[in-house]
């Protein structure tokens, strides 16, 4: 999500994810209505149809609004979403084009309570298979061999394990994943000053598990928001508008990645 144009009046990443954090119930209600998008989108969508006071639901630009028998009702002002645009830079010295991803923010999606026409038939949300998700990611579940019994779970380079008796299994397979996908299992490869901390580690990792345990009503969410909480303390003494910007664009791709 970087090289992002952003408007003053829409949240940062990270202050979505502090939103997140800190009020139960508001991540399932985001991606109850709008699970098509991204994560960090549904948050987004979520927070300007609250503040505004709509109707949270389906969203669409105008022209799909019109082609699904519905008109946006005048005076309606678009929502804004994060959207990714893809450009083509030219090399000075090789003359080879590239072609590179960017995101910028746009005001272009409106609510379904923002238009007025033809019935919508309800949509459903997919179900999330683990196993389909693992083999998706190129991550590979390993035998849990650790004799420690309070150890819930493990991640090493592309592996994972999960203990047979873990108190909460999916929040465990979430948190190690994340741990893989963010990378964190193979900074120990890296320069020292490139090594991200390891309260940071364990707050990107619980902090995706959050994500899509609440997306999906999965049990754990309150037990995460203890656990980032506990690591954020440990390392700045708790305040949740600690976690880098950098870091919450990064929990958010990461915990959309693992339930797409």
């Amino acid at each position: 999500m970087e090289n992002q144009r952003q408007s003053p009046d829409i949240p940062k990443w990270a202050a979505l994810l502090v939103e997140a954090v800190n009020k139960p119930g508001l991540i399932m209600e985001a991606y109850s209505a709008f699970h098509n998008y991204s994560i960090g989108n549904q948050i987004l969508a979520l927070v300007q149809c609250h503040l505004r006071g709509l109707q949270p639901g389906p969203i669409n630009t105008f022209p799909k609004w019109q082609t699904l028998g519905r008109v946006v009702k005048r005076g309606e002002r678009a929502l804004t979403l994060c959207m990714p645009i893809t450009r083509k830079q030219r090399e000075e010295e090789s003359d080879e084009e590239h072609t590179f991803t960017s995101f910028a923010y746009k005001p272009r999606w409106f609510v379904l309570s923002q238009t007025q026409g033809q019935e919508l038939e309800p949509t459903t949300i997919p179900e999330w298979d683990s196993e389909k998700a693992i083999s998706a990611l190129s991550i590979e579940r390993v035998a849990f061999d650790k004799t420690d019994g309070n150890c819930q779970g493990f991640a090493r380079k592309r592996q994972i394990a999960i203990n047979p008796v873990a108190q909460l299994p999916y929040k465990t397979l979430f948190h190690e994943l994340a741990h893989v996908i963010l990378g964190h299992t193979i900074e120990a490869d890296f320069a020292d000053t490139e090594t991200t901390p390891r309260n940071l580690r364990e707050v990107e990792a619980e902090a995706v598990a959050l994500l899509c345990c609440e997306s999906l009503g999965l049990e754990g969410a309150d037990y995460c928001r203890g656990y980032i909480q506990n690591w954020l303390y440990q390392g700045v003494g708790y305040n949740a508008d600690a976690i880098p910007e950098k870091s919450a664009q990064k929990i958010f791709r990461v915990a959309d990645q693992i339930i797409r």
